[in-house]
């Protein structure tokens, strides 16, 4: 009986993290402020501006989402590997960061509906030949850690490949242009990025991945959950998250799943 009430008592400890991180949308209106963490390094997702100040679609998708809860905004930057610590360490409320969904960061965090997306591709010298992951034997392929295309790489190289992860996409990419590297995986901006640096020497060689980005926040958060669904479905309708997207990326935004 001891040894049950023992553990009982256990597992009561072991929830308290996660009921005290649990938040509604109507705390987060009471309290007036929402705090959320956006990449500043992930242009023209988030980017900083000429005040170096957070910005770029995701920044502007923040802001959205703060008038429609009509609380003021905090940005707080954040980068590919700490994000996820930083929102379940309660550092931010929430996360618009361009966080792909995955099943592995599902068992982490809880998604919205997709409010974003961006084609994951291997990016490479033209003189490199790269036509399926069986050529990437012997090439040396930078990607950010931690991030999506580290993981869609991982999965298809085969032995052999010299996979060189840097703290972010501007460090691959620099990696890439300074010839440390034959090819970087990246999203499709990030490799618009790099042609308009370096002309017609890099090109699409493979497609790694067509991901979706949605709003992230802590596990069990049902309400909030629910809130921002309905803004990403609101706004996605009224063709407000399609101004912002053609804003940024010059680009319609692609047609969204409703749910993960």
């Amino acid at each position: 009986m001891i040894r049950r009430q023992f553990a009982a008592a256990a597992l009561a400890l072991a929830l308290v993290p996660l009921f005290a991180s649990a938040q509604t949308a109507e705390e987060i209106r009471k309290k007036g402020s929402i705090t959320i963490g956006m990449l500043v390094d992930f242009p023209p997702y988030g980017t900083v501006d000429a005040s170096n100040n957070p910005d770029g679609y995701d920044a502007d998708v923040a802001r959205l989402l703060a008038r429609d809860l009509g609380v003021k905004l905090n940005l707080v930057p954040v980068t590919g590997p700490n994000r996820i610590p930083f929102l379940l360490t309660n550092k931010v409320d929430l996360l618009v960061a361009s966080l792909a969904v995955t099943p592995e960061r599902a068992r982490q965090v809880q998604f919205s509906r997709p409010y974003s997306a961006a084609t994951i591709v291997l990016y490479g010298a033209k003189a490199k030949a790269i036509k399926t992951p069986a050529d990437l034997k012997g090439v040396r392929v930078a990607v950010a850690r931690a991030s999506t295309q580290d993981t869609a790489l991982t999965a298809i190289a085969p032995e052999g490949t010299e996979i060189r992860r840097f703290d972010d996409d501007a460090s691959a990419m620099q990696a890439l242009l300074s010839g440390q590297v034959d090819a970087i995986g990246c999203s499709t901006t990030v490799a618009a990025q790099i042609a308009r640096r370096a002309g017609d020497a890099f090109e699409n060689k493979l497609v790694l991945k067509q991901q979706f980005m949605a709003v992230a926040m802590r596990q069990g958060q049902a309400d909030l959950l629910k809130t921002v669904d309905a803004f990403v479905a609101k706004n996605t309708a009224n063709g407000e998250l399609g101004k912002l997207y053609k804003k940024w990326l010059q680009s319609d935004l692609p047609a969204l799943p409703a749910a993960n």
